[in-house]
């Protein structure tokens, strides 16, 4: 392994998952709604943070709007 490189002559080029990345956040959410997640969790041995996402990302493709009732 070189002491230096020349990172000019490597051929950077922009990373093809940049759009994929996630941003941390912090958000109120209801004990109810935490504990729904939780419970799927435990029922399918997935993160509930992770459950979030996939759902959040599932209303995000499928452009679901809210409906206040």
């Amino acid at each position: 392994m070189r002491e230096e490189y020349d990172v000019k002559a490597l051929n950077p080029r922009k990373n093809p998952y940049a759009k994929s990345l996630k941003k941390p956040i912090t958000m109120n959410v209801s004990i109810t709604t935490i504990q729904y997640f939780k419970d799927m969790s435990e029922e399918t041995g997935i993160p509930y943070q992770t459950i979030m996402n996939y759902y959040l990302d599932e209303c995000v493709k499928e452009k679901k709007k809210l409906q206040f009732v």
